[in-house]
């Protein structure tokens, strides 16, 4: 995969992204389709729903609902997934015994029926049914009418969940956000793929457009072209933020904010394909950076690779996080941000557990942490897998030994 820049005469700042996919990377996207039996960790939801005492979970929520049925809504119908009080919602109920079933409107339906393997579907009227109406009666068909019925109450809306339990006076409705957080955070070695090929996808943009940057480039450019390059290579959405050392604004957007020479660049990238993200962080200068640039580089990556070699099971994320405050303060530097790192998975990269103040969450074998301990311009983050042994390097493609120098 290459990407060119085209720059328009008399307005340097403007460009078109020419990109090409290589044979060999069409191949590797069209065969990243996992069965449910590879991607889902079946033995461990099955073990959690016994645990809490459910019959069956009820998800709305982009993270489970994409998890538990493979399927990966984008545009328009991903913010339908979203928005708590969508008209065009969808669900998916999951028995402890039995198939699952998705309720969903007619416009959602087709790419459900082609990606996902739940094989079975109620539908309703968008605009003109309630969804969570639907919902109660596939409940009922079911069978589950009197059951313990898992839902998320940090995702349903407060109208809908009193609509659910008028509807369904014989069930117990309780909540799947600590059940279904902990089935999620233990990854199978399907979902480790996904991120590596995630990771390689996103590090081959950064390497790509990192090498194009020149000054009088607006940060809107890089963006668009990092956008570009990770759709190109097989995305279905790509999101992040990217910023000069001299625009103090970070994650207020991409603007007409002109790279110079000499500037650091900061980046916080997610790209994620079938669900599943690559999510690292890489540095840049426009041109050879300064002497105090790379001391101040070395600092930071140094306390990175300090507090990555933590990640042992049996830590707690918040001590993590203390681990990073402390690094930072042994090189006279005080550690401001809210997090050190997070746990990633299908639809939303910031999942538990969190690397943050006092979090008591333990980290487990199996799990994948982004970790980002991060000081000004100088953000590096990489996605780990957590073994027994240690940390494994899970994006290793881009070096970052030293800062990449642009042009």
């Amino acid at each position: 995969m290459h990407v060119n820049f085209a720059f328009f005469p008399g307005n340097p700042s403007c460009s078109i992204v020419r990109i090409a996919l290589s044979h060999a990377q069409q191949r590797e996207v069209s065969r990243l389709n996992p069965r449910k039996s590879e991607l889902l960790n079946l033995d461990r939801l099955h073990a959690k729903m016994d645990e809490h005492g459910v019959d069956a979970i009820v998800s709305r929520a982009g993270l489970n609902f994409t998890y538990l049925t493979g399927c990966v809504y984008p545009g328009t119908l991903a913010r339908h997934v979203d928005l708590s009080d969508s008209p065009r919602a969808v669900y998916v109920v999951w028995p402890r015994q039995g198939e699952a079933r998705i309720v969903v409107n007619k416009t959602a339906e087709d790419l459900a029926r082609r990606d996902s393997w739940v094989t079975g579907f109620d539908l309703y009227e968008g605009y003109v049914e309630k969804p969570v109406a639907r919902l109660a009666t596939t409940i009922k068909a079911m069978g589950l009418g009197g059951a313990t019925l898992a839902v998320e109450r940090n995702h349903l809306a407060v109208a809908d969940a009193e609509i659910l339990a008028a509807a369904l006076p014989g069930a117990r409705l309780v909540d799947a956000t600590t059940l279904m957080d902990e089935v999620r955070a233990i990854k199978t070695p399907a979902e480790v793929a996904m991120f590596r090929h995630g990771g390689r996808v996103l590090d081959a943009a950064f390497t790509k457009c990192f090498a194009a940057v020149r000054p009088g480039m607006r940060e809107r450019d890089l963006h668009a072209a990092l956008v570009a390059e990770c759709i190109v290579g097989g995305s279905e959405f790509t999101h992040g933020i990217l910023n000069s050392s001299r625009n103090t604004i970070s994650y207020g957007g991409e603007s007409d904010f002109v790279f110079e020479k000499g500037d650091a660049i900061r980046t916080d990238y997610v790209s994620y394909i079938k669900g599943y993200p690559g999510h690292q962080s890489r540095c840049a200068t426009v041109g050879e950076p300064s002497a105090e640039q790379k001391r101040a580089y070395r600092i930071a990556r140094d306390v990175y690779r300090d507090v990555n070699a933590l990640l042992m099971p049996g830590v707690t994320a918040g001590a993590i996080w203390q681990a990073a405050v402390d690094r930072f303060a042994k090189d006279g530097l005080t550690y401001y941000s809210i997090i050190a790192g997070h746990s990633v998975g299908a639809w939303w990269h910031q999942q538990e557990p969190v690397i943050s103040r006092g979090n008591p969450r333990v980290l487990e074998a199996g799990m994948v942490i982004a970790m980002e301990p991060h000081i000004g311009a100088w953000h590096i983050q990489d996605m780990f897998l957590i073994t027994p042994d240690g940390p494994e390097l899970l994006t290793p493609d881009f070096n970052t030994d030293e800062i990449f120098v642009c042009g």
